[in-house]
């Protein structure tokens, strides 16, 4: 048998990469339907050739997985990186969301501050640092179209399955053209991307050098829609961390209760107030979607 990674499935064919770039096609045993498993884009497998030419091979064996996303469907990310720009606008709310997925999922998070040429670039980062300073994400100013700060950023993704996320017109297209120097390589990921949401179907892997990057819009088209005791919100939120036990009533859920120490950390600017009062905000949508999860 042999090793790859499967950079793409469809209709029940699913294509793996060995480590010298060849590629083959293959098909699922019946025996992963019986255990439940569906292989994914991301996958470590062990799988056998077609005896001939052209001939359809197997996946013998998924290898165990570091993480697994079921929305997108992919395997094995470790850095979800979320690209935000001076132009549109941050949607720090989705931010927020996307990094509420990577600490549930068990993924490193990167904010990478995108058009940091743009005169509002200094604004933009100067926010960011001072809502996340203690969220646990790195952040890395860069601009795709002076390429400052890309040397440093593709260090950063050496060794990493990456899936880049955000809004769109962040600029995720034109980065990753910069990054790669994809040109005509990356013609399928580039147009993926540009055309926007509800357009890309199915996740694929590309490989740049030591570099992994799977196109899945999944992550920037993220809901909240898993319903969760809304208590355990408070969990995704590092900078809370210092401030649990010290509230006056136990749980806290960190909402308007009186005598909350988080309330009274970022009244003395120890906690960025704008992100805590986004956190309220998918606090009562958790609630909400609690209440009504009978219905």
């Amino acid at each position: 048998m042999r090793e790859g990674i499967l950079v793409r499935g469809r209709g029940g064919f699913y294509t793996v990469r060995e480590e010298d770039g060849k590629e083959y096609v293959l098909r699922a045993k019946k025996k992963f339907r019986r255990l439940g498993l569906t292989p994914l884009v991301g996958d470590r497998i062990l799988f056998t050739p077609g005896e001939i030419e052209d001939a359809d091979g197997w996946i013998e064996e998924i290898l165990p997985r570091a993480s697994q996303c079921l929305r997108p469907p992919v395997a094995n990310v470790t850095l979800l990186c979320i690209v935000v720009s001076p132009s549109p606008a941050p949607d720090w709310l989705l931010v927020d969301k996307l990094l509420i997925y990577a600490r549930k999922q068990g993924l490193k998070a990167l904010l990478i501050l995108n058009k940091m040429d743009m005169p509002e670039g200094e604004g933009i980062a100067e926010a960011a640092q001072e809502m996340y300073r203690g969220a646990e994400a790195e952040l890395m100013p860069v601009s795709a179209l002076d390429e400052s700060g890309l040397k440093p950023l593709q260090e950063r993704l050496e060794n990493e399955i990456c899936c880049f996320s955000g809004q769109s017109g962040v600029g995720k297209s034109t980065l990753l053209n910069a990054l790669f120097g994809l040109d005509q390589e990356i013609g399928d990921i580039s147009r993926r991307i540009r055309r926007g949401k509800n357009t890309t179907r199915h996740a694929e892997l590309f490989t740049f050098g030591s570099i992994r990057v799977i196109d899945t819009p999944g992550f920037s088209l993220l809901e909240m829609d898993e319903v969760f005791d809304p208590v355990l919100l408070r969990e995704y939120y590092p900078e809370f961390a210092p401030y649990e036990g010290r509230c006056r009533f136990s749980p806290c859920y960190h909402g308007k209760e009186p005598g909350c120490a988080v309330t009274q950390a970022a009244a003395e600017g120890a906690i960025d107030e704008r992100r805590l009062e986004r956190y309220r905000q998918l606090l009562e949508d958790c609630r909400k979607a609690w209440r009504e999860r009978y219905d």
